[in-house]
């Protein structure tokens, strides 16, 4: 032992994981960059990248030019080494996704099956996740687990639901799901996992609010790439701020919160659940579209207004209603600065990049990103 504390086999698992992070971050480099790079020996480099590819984590992708001795092999890590499942279960659907240790989409899924709290439920959803799976020779001990993601506030071990309405599973244990399921299972919020997928892969560290607008409205608030989960872990639920004082009923039995004025449900229940169709009539400035749309934001530029203020960083739009919101993305910033005290636009607000399934995808990426942290 060190004077540090810290043993050998430890200060190796140390290494291990800098040298797979940077791999996990770089393109194809050789053993003598990652050294230099890392200021580390050319034993312990060429030792660790020994093990990784021992197991299958990292590949040598060819050789770099020679510079005049033997030409240096191209490393980098195997983004199929590993795979991870994410569901997205709400009050009436389910969606999965299939995705490599890169978060590249392999496949994805979604169909209608409305939630129930028993055990024909939990067992069709072990069904639908064998299904989605079946057809790719992937063995069980390279499937990370299911990351599945929840309209309801999550205990910080994942296991367990401490809030529920949306769905009847308050006091739910992740125990229900496992049961008819091969794979670990963690759960994670539903708002939170589709923030951590959008801010995956960002080098930037800026402090984020993603406002996710699905059937019933939440968010996530992201401070330097970490989710700030709040003291009572429900942080993020912009849905019951109130914007209307004694106005429209919730869903949680309060009158004017966010959710029952910017719900993606308020728009979609124009075209019977269809929210691309929502917006497809709108652009041809359709009724009564239009004029639902004209009264959804009205109220929504004063929950953004109130997100701006409260945070002082980019706001995301996300969700099912956030996904296109890109054409109206400049009336949004006009509608918005009209409310800010200190800022002649709205600049700040962006709409998500990412369009399908975010939710569940955030729901695998976080199995992805414990894999990485412990190689």
């Amino acid at each position: 032992m060190n004077n540090n504390g810290v043993n050998s086999i430890e200060v190796k698992k140390i290494n291990r994981q800098i040298i797979y992070k940077f791999l996990y971050k770089h393109e194809p480099i050789s053993i003598q960059e990652i050294a230099h790079t890392l200021n580390m020996s050319l034993p312990t480099v060429t030792q660790n990248i020994k093990e990784l590819h021992e197991r299958g984590l990292v590949i040598k992708t060819g050789l770099f030019k020679s510079t005049g001795g033997r030409k240096a092999k191209a490393i980098s890590y195997n983004s199929t080494a590993r795979y991870a499942i994410g569901l997205d279960v709400t009050r009436n659907h389910i969606g999965a996704v299939l995705i490599d240790l890169s978060g590249k989409v392999i496949k994805n899924e979604k169909q209608q099956f409305p939630f129930v709290n028993s055990k024909e439920y939990f067992k069709g959803v072990g069904d639908f996740v064998r299904d989605f799976i079946k057809d790719y020779k992937i063995m069980n001990e390279d499937i990370l687990g299911i990351g599945i993601a929840l309209p309801a506030i999550i205990s910080p071990d994942r296991e367990t639901v401490s809030y529920a309405t949306v769905i009847d599973f308050k006091g739910g244990n992740v125990n229900a799901f496992t049961e008819y399921m091969s794979y670990p299972c963690i759960f994670s919020n539903d708002a939170n996992a589709a923030g951590f997928a959008e801010m995956w892969g960002e080098e930037t560290s800026e402090n984020v609010v993603y406002l996710s607008l699905n059937n019933s409205v939440g968010g996530s608030i992201i401070i330097g790439k970490n989710i700030y989960e709040g003291y009572n872990n429900r942080s993020g639920e912009f849905g019951h701020m109130t914007i209307v004082p004694n106005g429209r009923t919730c869903y949680c039995g309060k009158k004017g919160c966010v959710d029952a004025y910017c719900s993606a449900k308020i728009l979609s229940d124009t075209t019977n659940g269809n929210i691309a169709e929502f917006f497809r009539l709108l652009s041809t400035g359709s009724e009564p579209q239009r004029s639902v749309w004209d009264e959804y934001v009205s109220h929504l530029v004063i929950a953004l207004n109130n997100l701006r203020m409260l945070f002082d960083c980019r706001v995301i739009l996300g969700g099912y209603a956030g996904a296109y919101m890109d054409e109206y993305l400049e009336q949004l910033r006009e509608r918005v600065s009209e409310y800010n005290t200190f800022e002649e636009d709205g600049s700040y607000l962006s709409v998500c990049k990412y369009k399908l399934e975010t939710t569940a995808v955030g729901a695998a990426l976080i199995l992805v990103e414990d894999f990485i942290k412990n190689v």
